[in-house]
């Protein structure tokens, strides 16, 4: 016996936008909606670890860079622990939401260096940040993963990792560290299209 539903056609797809920013990030797009606009605070006050910034760019196909594209972060705190998943200090949230800067397409967010995280499989994950991104031209939200030179070690052994063969691929989920003003800064540009183009993940 055929059923109904076997009858009905897939739905056509759509992109994100143009009002990404509006429904996503009002308060950057300039509607003052909420009294605390939702995704700014990532960490609370009272997050242990080494108090960092990330920055960047999303660049496209031809090298200009996206300015419509929200990405969204989730991360572990100091201790690798998620919220939700364990004991997490006091307003750490380990989730928020950046825009880039409307002119130059640059943007940052403040937060904790994460921790080592088990994985699914009893292995540890060395520290990491991950980031789904969406925008105007964008079917599906794109997942990736921001990791950091300075842990070469524990890059090493990550599953996720190696489960990249080409060692230069690797090489656009690694994270640059800079020293500005004393502050320590990490450098992460994610390509959508071309040559170097970030390693997106299929989840």
């Amino acid at each position: 016996m055929v059923q109904k539903f076997d009858y009905l056609k897939e739905s056509p797809s759509q992109t994100a936008g143009p009002y990404v920013h509006i429904g996503l990030a009002p308060g950057d797009a300039g509607f003052d909606i909420y009294r605390q606009e939702l995704g700014h605070d990532i960490i609370g006050p009272n997050a242990k670890g080494e108090r960092i910034t990330v920055d960047g760019i999303v660049t496209d196909g031809t090298g200009a860079p996206v300015k419509d594209v929200l990405i969204e972060i989730w991360q572990a705190n100091a201790a690798g622990v998620y919220a939700g998943a364990g004991k997490v200090e006091q307003g750490f949230r380990g989730w928020g939401r950046v825009i880039p800067d409307f002119e130059t397409g640059e943007w940052a967010f403040e937060t904790i260096k994460p921790g080592p995280v088990m994985g699914r499989s009893g292995r540890i994950m060395a520290p990491h940040i991950s980031l789904w991104l969406v925008a105007r031209g964008i079917n599906i939200g794109l997942n990736t993963r921001m990791y950091f030179a300075d842990e070469d070690k524990a890059n090493a052994a990550d599953p996720v990792l190696n489960l990249i063969e080409q060692q230069h691929r690797r090489a656009t989920l690694i994270a640059k560290r800079e020293t500005r003003k004393g502050a320590s800064v990490y450098r992460f540009d994610i390509r959508l299209q071309g040559e170097n183009e970030t390693v997106f993940f299929d989840i």
